[in-house]
């Protein structure tokens, strides 16, 4: 296994130069490169190229390697597959947009929490991620944005800086919390990004929000609801046969009440199959967006709509347009803060879990 150089303080960063004969002031060079995301020796160009010869044979600037790079069509979402040291892969995605450049990191390599519309859970949970594999994906799409070839929605070249972080991809964050505290405090320090552009969002795991709540950090909370009654939600989310609804909102409460922060309410709305091959509504009927609406009523709430973006291993089929409007309409003469969140790198497979998933087949079919 190669040296990740990230990894090592400045002090034995030094040490090991040393052992190539090079003066110590070479370390702090390297470091550099390395903060600004540098994916290998080839790009540290005030380095001798002898040196950055032999470190690429025995070592590695970050924690992850970019194994896929996929560019959305509109040229504003880059996908990422990062490989680990121990060859487990994760995600992360870079988004462009008109109010900055937010990028959603993993939390942990697979995820346990078995939702059945996901493709993250597929292959099950491998292992947590440590804060420099966290923080790393930031790096990545930090180089990305100064050194890629990437569109800005908003026409400013000089816009390649991260400025929103959102912990909402492969993995349940609430269950790596302290490395995901930790990452967000380095992310904060390093990279200046404020509290209040950084959300984390959960399937629900009570102490772990309870955690968000003593840390006491002003940041966003997002919680993946997904049904309005405990009946349907664990049919699809297995969370809710240990943490119900009610456990769930009372601690979000708890953590928004203490920021007076607005809590983000995540909701894939799904559909099914019938016998004709007909889709029809599974979690969101306008009878289920009246539940909803009562569950949530005089909360300070935004409701996230997300239309189901489908996953071939999963029985769910994509509710139409018009039945996505129909739900949010009723949340609306409910007077619940709703939106429909915009498909972004639908044709690159940017749903969480997607792009592992499926390279995971194809090395299964070179086997």
């Amino acid at each position: 296994m190669k040296q990740i150089l990230f990894s090592l303080t400045k002090p034995e960063l030094e040490n090991y130069v040393d052992t190539f004969g090079q003066p110590k002031f070479r370390a702090q060079q390297i470091r550099d490169w390395m903060t600004r995301g540098a994916p290998d020796f080839a790009s540290m160009k005030n380095i001798p190229e002898k040196l950055r010869n032999d470190l690429d044979a025995v070592a590695q600037t970050l924690p992850v390697r970019v194994v896929k790079r996929l560019q959305s069509s509109d040229g504003q979402t880059t996908k990422f597959l990062l490989e680990l040291h121990d060859n487990e892969q994760i995600e992360c995605v870079l988004m462009r947009t008109t109010y900055g450049n937010s990028v959603c990191v993993s939390s942990q390599a697979g995820c346990a929490m078995g939702c059945k519309f996901c493709a993250s859970t597929l292959l099950g949970l491998k292992r947590n991620l440590t804060v420099d594999e966290i923080y790393s994906q930031i790096l990545v799409a930090q180089w990305e944005l100064r050194n890629g070839t990437g569109t800005n929605p908003n026409g400013d070249p000089n816009n390649n800086d991260v400025s929103h972080i959102v912990v909402m991809g492969t993995g349940e964050p609430l269950q790596n919390t302290q490395n995901v505290i930790g990452f967000l405090e380095r992310a904060n320090r390093d990279m200046n990004i404020s509290w209040r552009r950084i959300t984390v969002s959960t399937c629900g795991i009570v102490p772990g929000i309870h955690d968000l709540v003593s840390w006491g950090r002003p940041i966003n909370l997002a919680i993946s609801l997904h049904a309005p009654n405990d009946e349907l939600r664990s049919k699809i989310m297995p969370i809710n046969n240990k943490y119900k609804i009610s456990e769930v909102l009372s601690a979000a409460d708890e953590f928004t009440n203490l920021h007076n922060r607005q809590l983000m309410i995540e909701y894939i709305l799904l559909g099914k199959k019938d016998e004709n091959g007909e889709t029809v509504l599974y979690n969101c009927t306008p009878d289920l967006a009246g539940d909803l609406s009562d569950l949530l009523r005089g909360k300070n709430v935004m409701v996230n709509l997300i239309p189901w973006n489908a996953v071939d291993e999963r029985d769910f089929a994509s509710p139409s347009g018009n039945a996505v409007h129909r739900f949010q309409d009723v949340l609306i003469q409910n007077g619940i803060h709703t939106r429909i969140r915009r498909e972004r790198g639908t044709d690159i497979g940017s749903a969480c879990g997607q792009l592992r998933l499926n390279n995971n087949k194809d090395k299964q079919k070179c086997n």
